[in-house]
């Protein structure tokens, strides 16, 4: 690495050496920033520019919004202690006018700091939040100085995302201390790029106004670059590594005739889309470098079974294959549908959850050392310390998205050299496909299995749920299973006006006394045994109330109705998931969007989309383009890289130059090695 090593060592420091920060606050800001370093900090960029401009008179100013103004203090009145509450403390000043303005203290600790701070008589430059009463009143001002030091207040002040604890004062003495460093440590640096970044950061953390941290804007669009051409020369490089000779493997022979009995056993012939796809495993499993193959398909495409040919494919060459799933009951569910299609072939297949214990989790480990199992399903227990393959030849990761880096490397470390095969079922548009999984090759089902009727979807204002539960009877009444889907789990007192999974539970179950109810809260084992009661045929559970537990790990093929509350509230790839919770036999499936009263146009759309087209991938880039990545891939997926400066929407065009730049480098190339320091891409992508 070129850059020079006293910039690399200060740009690993730990913010608790900052004057002023301290382990506590440090250890807050891990938090925050996601690191503790100064690094850290430069990669976490302002959210808005908040401005500060001089008032004479508080009647220029609008209540909710930033004020900085001359007052004189008038006088002070202590706020008493009652019952043990301290009173609020008002000091009362007035403006060049003579208009009152109350500074007021919540049980302030330093009230002897702040009165001694605003003495009766004199001038101060107040700026705060002018709040929406009564009387004109600046509760905790942001800033309190003297008028000959009234510069000291910013006229416009970034404002970075904070968390408990975090004032903007501590990031403000952060950057002030940083960049006021930082030009020492830039001192003889060679490589002018470094320098031209670092002068962006500046920008960037000084931004004078909103403009100056839009996505286009000038630093923030240099920025966006290089982040992406850091990620993408990561990719290039997970690619080549592959490929290195030191990762090669002598291609599997067939032992066992084991494909021709599969072909036979599955009851209905393949799509093309899914017969391609089985035909792009099978030649990866044949190359001497492990597959990196990620099976993007619809809901409902038949992306299992496509995986269960590539088990029984590895299991023809006497290897072993593992299948990840996100929950127990998914888990449960795929061993449900495979196994007795692996006893109709002659392959032993086993399912290793949280659940197993004693003698039988020992015989299924014992199995699993022996090679006689060939094929696992499981959750995370299968890369669990004492779980011991013979030859683990296939990693399969459903929903992969819901894995991280870590978790499925530990899979992978279970075998020599394993391949990997991903499937997902959120659909995700080619340019962002580009950047999430640049480093595996992509195979795509859309088409459906024959035989599968579109969903018909439809958007009613919640005023009508009484009809609609009218409307449902006669079917729940010859059979059909129905989904109701709430956002909440009970009231909130934020949140008035979204129904509650337990109130809307309440009111289905007077209806239909059969309902059953699952969210997150609940046990986890309680809640996988109502979900299993509801998939049982023979249960009299006909509808199941639910939260979004339910987007991914439940197969009920008698469903045939799914109703979603306040739909306006979801973006629409999770709209799109719940939906596929129905369709899944060869009966006429419906999906009902009930919005709510205070629903937006914008709202509307959204879900003029859903009724419009039942394609994950039209759907996903209509997402992608009306509400931004975060709700696409959701803010907790643990398997997605976090980008700091990157908008997926404004910045499409950089991908592409990004993409070509990283494929063009050299492997040496300083300055991309240095870019992926900075951005934190030294590390597997992808897999």
């Amino acid at each position: 690495m070129v850059m020079k090593r006293e910039l690399v060592d200060f740009l690993n420091t730990d913010l608790q050496f900052i004057r002023g920060v301290g382990p506590v606050l440090a250890a807050r800001l891990d938090d925050v920033l996601g690191g503790r370093r100064v690094l850290d900090f430069l990669m976490h960029r302002p959210s808005y520019v908040r401005a500060r401009d001089i008032s004479d008179t508080v009647l220029d100013a609008t209540p909710g919004c930033t004020i900085t103004i001359p007052l004189i203090i008038k006088s002070h009145r202590r706020g008493a202690v009652f019952r043990g509450r301290r009173r609020p403390t008002q000091i009362i000043c007035a403006d060049r006018l003579n208009n009152t303005v109350i500074i007021q203290f919540f049980n302030a600790n330093f009230l002897d700091y702040w009165l001694k701070k605003m003495p009766v008589g004199s001038w101060r430059m107040i700026s705060g939040k002018l709040e929406k009463s009564s009387r004109p009143t600046i509760n905790h001002p942001d800033f309190i100085e003297e008028i000959e030091n009234a510069n000291k207040i910013p006229t416009a002040q970034v404002i970075y995302p904070a968390g408990e604890g975090l004032t903007q004062k501590v990031f403000a003495n952060i950057r002030d201390q940083v960049f006021a460093t930082l030009p020492d440590k830039l001192r003889g640096e060679a490589d002018e790029r470094i320098i031209e970044f670092c002068d962006a950061l500046w920008h960037v953390h000084h931004a004078k106004s909103d403009a100056d941290l839009m996505p286009n804007a000038t630093y923030m669009a240099k920025l966006a670059y290089c982040e992406l051409l850091a990620h993408q020369s990561a990719i290039a490089i997970s690619r080549k590594n592959r490929t290195d000779v030191r990762n090669r493997r002598v291609p599997r022979g067939k032992k066992y005739e084991l494909m021709e009995r599969f072909w036979q056993s599955i009851p209905f012939q393949m799509t093309n889309a899914q017969q391609n796809t089985c035909n792009d495993i099978f030649a990866d499993m044949q190359k001497d470098i492990p597959m990196m193959r990620l099976v993007q398909g619809d809901v409902g495409s038949g992306k299992t079974i496509v995986a269960m040919a590539a088990a029984i494919k590895m299991a023809e060459s006497g290897g072993q294959t593992a299948l990840l799933a996100p929950t127990d009951t998914l888990a449960q569910q795929h061993f449900a549908k495979l196994k007795p299609l692996c006893d109709k072939i002659g392959v032993v297949c086993e399912c290793l959850t949280g659940r197993d214990k004693g003698v039988a989790r020992r015989e299924k480990l014992t199995s699993l050392k022996s090679g006689r199992t060939r094929v696992a399903i499981g959750t995370h227990a299968l890369f669990s310390a004492d779980v011991e393959y013979k030859d683990l030849g296939l990693v399969i990761i459903d929903e992969q998205h819901r894995f991280g880096v870590v978790q499925r490397e530990a899979l992978r470390a279970k075998g020599n050299n394993p391949d990997l095969l991903a499937l997902s079922a959120t659909p995700i548009p080619r340019t962002l496909s580009m950047t999430v999984y640049g480093d595996m090759d992509v195979s795509i089902i859309n088409e459906k299995p024959a035989g599968r009727k579109p969903i018909i979807t439809t958007k009613i204002p919640k005023l009508r749920v009484n009809e609609l539960m009218e409307r449902i009877r006669p079917q729940v009444n010859a059979g059909a299973k129905v989904f109701w889907v709430c956002p909440l789990v009970e009231e909130s007192e934020n949140d008035n006006a979204t129904t509650a999974a337990e109130e809307r539970f309440e009111s289905v179950q007077q209806q239909f006394p059969g309902a059953g109810l699952v969210h997150g809260q609940m046990d986890k084992k309680e809640r996988d045994a109502v979900m299993e009661k509801f998939a049982d045929d023979n249960s009299r559970m006909q509808i199941l109330v639910a939260t979004t537990v339910i987007e991914v790990g439940i197969d009920v093929p008698r469903a045939s109705i799914i109703v979603i509350e306040n739909a306006e509230r979801f973006g629409l790839a999770a709209l799109h998931q719940l939906r596929g919770r129905v369709g899944r036999g060869n009966t006429q499936s419906y999906c009902v969007l009930v919005y709510g009263f205070n629903v937006s146009e914008d709202g509307l759309k959204r879900l003029d989309v859903l009724c419009e087209t039942d394609d994950g991938f039209v759907i996903a880039e209509q997402d992608l383009m009306m509400r931004g990545v975060g709700e696409l891939l959701g803010t907790r997926q643990s398997g997605w890289m976090r980008y700091h400066f990157v908008d997926w929407r404004e910045h499409r065009d950089l991908f592409k130059l990004a993409a070509n730049a990283a494929r063009n480098n050299s492997d040496d190339d300083s300055w991309v090695r240095d870019l992926m320091f900075m951005f934190n891409r030294g590390v597997v992508l992808g897999a």
